[in-house]
């Protein structure tokens, strides 16, 4: 008999099922930001990773690229950052994690240097309502 036992691959796979489930959750790193709950629709699923802002509590931005994503940066180096990104990547989401008890100007603010930096459009990122 010539043919392959498949039952090998079938258990490598499933190890590899769980390893990777294991770790994706751990691959997510950012800044603790308690966000607004609001009804909302989930967005589409596109290829491109989205630039994620967070805006903490006490008024500190964050950007979710490069090595220290959770060392807070100047407004001015964020935008700047971002306008480098979407010049490579025109398509690139842009969203803001603003903490529900930070001031609304702030967000606001955030929000129009982003699209003075080049984004089309700057989506807010809300949790859904415990119900």
């Amino acid at each position: 008999m010539a043919e392959i036992n498949v039952v090998p691959y079938i258990d490598v796979m499933l190890v590899l099922l769980v390893v990777f489930m294991v770790t994706a959750p751990l691959l997510m790193q950012g800044v603790k930001v308690d966000l607004p709950q609001a009804p909302s629709a989930p967005l589409d699923q596109k290829d491109e990773e989205p630039l994620i802002v967070s805006v903490k509590q006490d008024g500190t931005y964050y950007l979710n690229l490069g090595a220290d994503q959770k060392q807070s940066k100047p407004l001015a180096q964020i935008t700047d950052t971002v306008s480098k990104v979407l010049r490579q990547k025109p398509n690139t989401p842009v969203l803001v994690w603003g903490d529900h008890k930070v001031e609304y100007g702030l967000v606001v603010s955030l929000m129009t240097q982003l699209q003075a930096a080049g984004a089309p459009s700057v989506g807010l990122v809300t949790e859904p309502p415990v119900l």
